[in-house]
């Protein structure tokens, strides 16, 4: 601390370089100068809040309704693989799952119109060996 005598309060000086350093400022230091007042960023705030929340709400939607269908085929193809047959599925061909009266579930390449079994859903192998639900015109669905 260099100089002792007390400044007044609108002179801007800093004691350890003992330089007056108003004109150095961004903001007015004298008494005459426009009153520094916070802009009020609550509308802003809040606009922008709405329209994130907006964005992550719509995007988490189509994530949770990819993560149900994913589940969906899980399920079956689940249900499937675990289901008995006695012949090498070929990728492209369309089968029918059924249920027989002791509850067992099986793969058929009987329609289920040739049938009296509990008809469980027509699926077809894709190449990534997965199975995919078809409806009842032979058109993908992953509806239960």
């Amino acid at each position: 601390m260099g100089n002792n005598s007390k400044k007044p309060d609108q002179v801007v000086y800093n004691e350890d370089t003992n330089k007056y350093e108003a004109g150095l400022l961004p903001y007015a230091t004298n008494s005459s100068a426009p009153k520094i007042t916070p802009t009020d960023l609550t509308g802003w705030k809040n606009s922008n809040v709405s329209k994130v929340n907006h964005q992550i709400k719509t995007e988490y939607e189509e994530l949770k309704q990819k993560y149900e269908k994913l589940m969906v085929q899980y399920e079956y193809n689940n249900l499937i693989y675990s289901a008995e047959f006695s012949f090498e599925p070929i990728v492209g061909q369309v089968y029918h799952l059924y249920e027989n009266k002791k509850g067992k579930i099986f793969l058929s390449i009987i329609s289920p119109y040739e049938c009296n079994f509990n008809f469980k859903g027509s699926f077809k192998l894709n190449e990534d060996k997965m199975w995919v639900r078809l409806d009842s015109k032979g058109k993908l669905t992953l509806t239960p």
